[in-house]
């Protein structure tokens, strides 16, 4: 690593060591003679981790800011692609991602064939793999014809390595073209010359994978016939800026270009197949099914437990003076008994079975649990009821007594709520008398949801008629203001005399010179 990074031990700085392998001392001692430095083991694996999750944390928020810092994963072996070459059955080679080259990267290389063909990836140096075959797979490129007029095709391959460093041949296009006869200047479109000078195939002998004069080459030379074209992030970059050329003498010569996606058949080795990869995803689905099933069965066997445990306590407990002896005995057996069948006969049972179990339990149990719960929640809904009802009196004896704030209610609708309100407060009596007759043992008579409706519609019915607003006086309008104040006379023993007209101010014999005064 230090010879291909360029670097001396004398270049670091310092050495941090990570892992188990920190606590034997022999391995500290080689790496410490080996850099002639003192190594620190002052981070443990676990804080590794978190210091790393934090840094990337506080690069990806905007409330931090954080030194530039990046992480380049790197291809770790060289990776090369040989196809079969249709000249006395030659083959071609190209190393398109070097040792350390950067991943995720993308390439595009561009072939020229005129039938199907299959590219063979392997690691270029199978000595440096640790495994014993160096073939990453076979690829083969479907669909491939000749040009209408006989000429090869332009075959674009895109090979990727992803983030993981696994190598795909991602995707490939043909090249066609479509030639279009007349002169159609006005549409813009994609054209190549028909015909290549001495420049041209200079230039494409260096893109062409099959060579024009059919002479064999060697694998060096058959490397440089391929056109790399590297794009990463999904940008291409072209190889030859010569492609599309437009020619002014030759108008009418003109040529469509269309890509068309070919299909791929992909054979890899140490691989699994994506049939393969797609059953193990479909057996991972119905394992998970399987598994929130069997999640849910526990949930209901856990819930009749739970509820025969709570409710045997409570029924020692709260639940003591709203049962008689006589069912407090017969419900503690019938809970012992499916205590008993859940550890037996009941340990693996379908998850229908438990919610039965637990329904037929809660019909005996839900009984005694409303009538604590009504007991408790009672006493507070009935005072309130009663101090709204004795409210609603005041403001009737109010009106009655002509009260300044109800004299604007009409007295047809005050008679109705008086009426409401009497009846209302007869319910509240019979049902509080009829209660206190039963014990705690009995269902109530009135429930606290019984209660709190009747509060709710003797606000409907009363609070929209003694809240009424008073009609609003309207003010005086200007014109009759200004009638009266010219028909009146002197106000508050004033008399005439008192009150002059200003001068008008536009009379000029009134005005005075600025120094004339008069002195008293």
């Amino acid at each position: 690593a230090l010879s291909f990074l360029e670097l001396q031990r004398e270049d670091i700085y310092s050495i941090e060591i990570v892992g188990g392998a920190t606590r034997i001392p022999a391995v500290k001692e080689q790496i410490s003679n080996f850099f002639c430095k003192e190594i620190s083991t002052t981070l443990n694996a676990d804080e590794a981790v978190a210091r790393g999750c934090a840094l990337q944390c506080a690069i990806l928020s905007p409330a931090f800011k954080v030194r530039e810092f990046s992480i380049t994963d790197v291809v770790p072996y060289s990776i090369t692609l040989r196809w079969k070459s249709s000249y006395e059955e030659g083959t071609g080679e190209c190393e398109v991602f070097s040792k350390n080259h950067a991943a995720p990267f993308s390439k595009v290389i561009t072939f020229h064939k005129k039938e199907p063909f299959d590219l063979e990836a392997y690691y270029t140096h199978p000595h440096e793999v640790p495994y014993p075959d160096s073939r990453i797979g076979r690829f083969t490129i479907q669909n491939v014809g000749p040009q209408h007029d006989g000429d090869n095709s332009k075959v674009k391959v895109k090979v990727r390595v992803n983030i993981h460093g696994l190598f795909s041949v991602a995707n490939a296009s043909i090249i066609e073209k479509q030639n279009i006869e007349g002169d159609h200047s006005d549409t813009p479109m994609d054209t190549e010359s028909s015909s290549k000078n001495q420049g041209r195939d200079e230039e494409l002998d260096k893109m062409q994978v099959d060579q024009e004069e059919g002479v064999q080459k060697s694998q060096a030379e058959q490397q440089n016939q391929a056109d790399e074209e590297a794009e990463n992030a999904g940008t291409e970059t072209k190889a030859a800026s010569g492609d599309k050329q437009d020619h002014p003498s030759q108008p009418k010569a003109k040529t469509k270009v269309k890509s068309i996606d070919l299909p791929i058949q992909a054979s890899l080795y140490r691989q699994l197949g994506q049939d393969l990869i797609n059953s193990y995803i479909e057996n991972e689905g119905k394992m998970m099914m399987q598994d929130k099933l069997e999640k849910e069965r526990n949930d209901a066997k856990n819930a009749v437990e739970e509820y025969v445990y709570e409710f045997r306590d409570k029924l020692c407990g709260v639940f003591e003076k709203f049962i008689t002896e006589e069912d407090s005995n017969k419900l503690t057996l019938m809970l012992e008994d499916t205590e008993n069948w859940l550890y037996e006969d009941g340990e693996d049972q379908p998850k229908q079975v438990y919610m039965d179990k637990l329904q037929e339990l809660k019909k005996f149990g839900q009984p005694i649990q409303e009538r604590c719960m009504e007991h408790e929640e009672r006493p507070k809904v009935l005072n309130e009821l009663g101090k709204k009802i004795q409210l609603l009196m005041k403001a009737v004896e109010a009106y009655k007594n002509k009260d300044e704030k109800y004299d604007h209610l009409d007295p047809a609708e005050m008679e109705k709520v008086e009426k409401y309100i009497n009846e209302a407060m007869s319910w509240l009596n019979s049902k509080m008398n009829a209660q206190n007759k039963l014990s705690l043992t009995q269902d109530p008579v009135v429930k606290v949801a019984e209660i709190l409706a009747k509060s709710k519609e003797l606000d409907s019915f009363c609070n929209p008629i003694i809240s009424k607003p008073k009609p609003k006086i309207e003010p005086p309008s200007d014109g009759q203001s200004k009638a009266n104040g010219e028909h009146n006379g002197p106000v508050n023993g004033q008399s005439a005399t008192e009150t002059k007209p200003e001068p008008a101010k536009d009379n000029p014999q009134q005005t005075k010179p600025p120094g004339e005064m008069e002195v008293d």
